[in-house]
């Protein structure tokens, strides 16, 4: 009897070793972006492209011994909402976040996720200091920070369309206002004078008194930061005042969510955004395989998504373990061959082989300008 008793403790006991081993096999991801609301157009296409590249990496056997389970969470780009969904990462055991989009977001979530030992590799969270700060070593990012964006912006304006007298208009968020914050110096160091530095209420109905101010102050250039719902009501606003001073933005702006809402008053408008990658292989088969499943053409942030993603599970799999701090590892010490390329990671997080270009709106479309 006792040494039946035995047996059955040697056989729960590798019974009970056997489900932690499952439980504990694969990856769990989270993806959090606003997947809902005026800024979907932004988290949309990431949700996507990693929908895409788990489905493959789970149909070729997953990742350490199991498949990647992936959780897909809204924080429509709001901090308040943010903190909470960081809240349900950590309570989750997520290992890697694939986000968030929008630097106010991002930074209001990132505390928790690294006092929960979370990486968090976003496509698009531009502010610089969520790098250059030291605060957050779990960050990592697949695109150029704002600073790189600002003095594109600036150098364009003061260069290519010769502006003398700049209205620096922005939404008071980490993210717009850092991008006419990085622009400024450029602007007074190429002689041009800073007509107006004012920020506006995201959401507002009515930015006429804006608009009259950049009339009153004859800007021959409006450099705007933020995001596309602001700048569709500024741009329609100007249009209806006469105002023709050339308005351009950062790549919060360049996407289909700002043509479809600005319409033919986006015709000539101009943004900065990610370097054209079309060429590359990856970015082609990715693409190719979108529109065959979609019948549409991906969104903004899809290709540093898609990038953002496979560095993960890459990291992963050279770190052998879902351990922060050997995927931290491998995520610093290696490339990755990517949609944008092949790329990696700085010691601070910051995306290496990648950039900004300026783009216009020509016939309906973003046009990059050479």
């Amino acid at each position: 009897m006792k040494k039946m008793r035995n047996v059955l403790g040697l056989v729960l006991g590798l019974s009970l070793a056997l489900s932690t081993f499952a439980a504990a096999a694969g990856v769990k991801l989270a993806v959090v972006g606003p997947h809902s609301g005026d800024l979907a157009p932004y988290g949309i296409p990431t949700k996507e492209a990693v929908e895409m590249y788990i489905a493959e990496v789970n149909k070729a056997g997953g990742v350490l011994g199991g498949e990647v389970e992936v959780l897909y969470l809204d924080s429509q780009c709001k901090p308040e909402i943010a903190t909470n969904v960081a809240a349900k990462v950590a309570s989750e055991k997520v290992n890697v976040v694939i986000g968030g989009i929008c630097s106010g977001a991002t930074k209001a979530a990132l505390g928790i996720y690294k006092e929960a030992g979370v990486i968090a590799i976003s496509p698009s969270a531009t502010n610089p200091p969520l790098t250059q700060s030291g605060d957050y070593p779990n960050f990592y990012r697949t695109i150029a920070p704002d600073d790189e964006q600002g003095k594109m912006a600036a150098n364009f304006v003061t260069g290519k369309l010769a502006a003398k007298k700049i209205a620096l208009i922005h939404d008071k968020g980490d993210y717009g206002k850092g991008f006419v914050d990085f622009s400024k110096p450029v602007l007074e160091a190429a002689g041009a004078e800073i007509v107006m530095y004012e920020g506006i209420t995201p959401g507002a109905m009515d930015y006429s008194a804006v608009v009259q101010k950049i009339r009153r102050e004859r800007a021959d250039a409006v450099v705007f930061g933020g995001y596309h719902p602001e700048a569709s009501k500024l741009i329609a606003q100007m249009k209806k005042k006469r105002v023709k001073a050339p308005f351009i933005g950062p790549d919060g702006i360049k996407g289909n969510g700002f043509l479809e809402i600005a319409g033919k008053n986006a015709e000539g408008v101009y943004a900065t955004g990610p370097m054209d990658v079309s060429s590359v292989a990856m970015n082609k088969d990715a693409k190719a395989a979108y529109q065959k499943a979609k019948n549409a053409e991906p969104g903004t942030f899809f290709d540093q998504g898609y990038a953002a993603v496979i560095a993960a599970i890459e990291a992963v799999k050279k770190a052998g373990s879902t351990d922060p701090k050997a995927i931290e590892a491998a995520l610093k010490g290696s490339k990755f061959d990517t949609t944008l390329g092949t790329i990696g990671f700085s010691a601070s997080g910051d995306a290496t082989g990648v950039g900004f270009a300026v783009y216009q709106v020509q016939s309906g479309d973003f046009v990059e300008i050479k």
